[in-house]
């Protein structure tokens, strides 16, 4: 496959061969989505940010344990020809293995993984679920050490950090990244 052209419909295939369940398929079009958005944001290749942010995880329920994960689904996209840039983007998004995100897609999927999980969790104890949700009330929820207790609050500061941008303005960013696949992701 070559760099420029990254068929979405490959990758979805791929995250629907090894990710059985719905939670998790609906936790990678929520990454996808906020990769593309900030794809198009940096003027970067939207198809293949939203590639990165589809296959971030899609070894996961075959290879949950770190290393394996991410380093069996890494093997698996070498052979099925995906480049070196996403791999190495998907390897940096999980800290304990400390592979360095030194680049700008690396950073952004790292900062986006655990906010779109915490994000979802937000809308799903609204009333309007993502529609009218606002960085401030996330923020409130990043308080709260009980709710979506699973989620690594660090990493999500530590994200923001790296891409060098407003906790604030990402958070929103995010939800707005999010409303344009809401029906999609459930939220």
């Amino acid at each position: 496959m070559d760099n420029e052209s990254i068929p979405r419909q490959k990758s979805l295939d791929l995250l629907f061969e090894y990710t059985k369940t719905d939670s998790l398929r609906k936790h990678a079009l929520a990454v996808e989505a906020t990769m593309r958005a900030y794809a198009k944001k940096f003027s970067e290749d939207e198809e293949k940010w939203g590639a990165v942010g589809l296959l971030h995880d899609f070894d996961y329920e075959m290879y949950p344990q770190v290393p394996d994960h991410p380093m069996k689904g890494t093997e698996i996209l070498t052979q099925r020809g995906y480049p070196e840039d996403i791999r190495r983007a998907i390897l940096g998004h999980v800290p304990a293995i400390n592979f360095p995100r030194d680049t700008t897609m690396a950073k952004t999927l790292f900062a986006c993984d655990e906010l779109c999980g915490f994000i979802v969790a937000c809308a799903m104890v609204r009333p309007n679920k993502i529609a009218d949700l606002q960085s401030s009330s996330v923020k409130k929820k990043l308080k709260d050490k009980a709710f979506a207790r699973t989620v690594s609050r660090e990493d999500i500061y530590q994200g923001a950090e790296e891409m060098k941008v407003n906790l604030d303005e990402h958070i929103q960013f995010v939800i707005e990244a999010l409303r344009g696949v809401s029906t999609e992701i459930g939220v």
